[in-house]
């Protein structure tokens, strides 16, 4: 019985991620621009496209961002694998390499 609720929670973890990660990308967007305002107190980061922008500029923002939106995905995973473990008991990875 419990080899068969193993191999069932991955699945069931799998929308609870998928929502995790969706407020967590928002909640790292909102930082990007307030990062970003910070630094360069403009509105808007520069885009790649953006012939008056240059390398330097094009690419703080690329690192920032990047940074930023790992950090959030992370942290969301990680909580709710911990939540999903104090509510039954099993982590919900299928093995310990993570994420498919």
């Amino acid at each position: 019985m419990a080899k068969t609720k193993k191999q069932k929670l991955p699945l069931v973890y799998k929308p609870v991620g998928l929502v995790l990660g969706l407020v967590s990308g928002a909640l790292a967007g909102r930082a990007f621009r307030t990062a970003w305002k910070a630094i360069r107190h403009e509105d808007n980061a520069p885009d790649a496209l953006d012939r008056d922008c240059g390398w330097g500029e094009i690419l703080l923002a690329s690192a920032l961002q990047g940074a930023l939106f790992a950090v959030a995905r992370s942290a969301a995973d990680r909580t709710g694998a911990k939540a999903i473990e104090r509510s039954t008991g099993i982590w919900p990875a299928k093995d310990k390499s993570g994420r498919e």
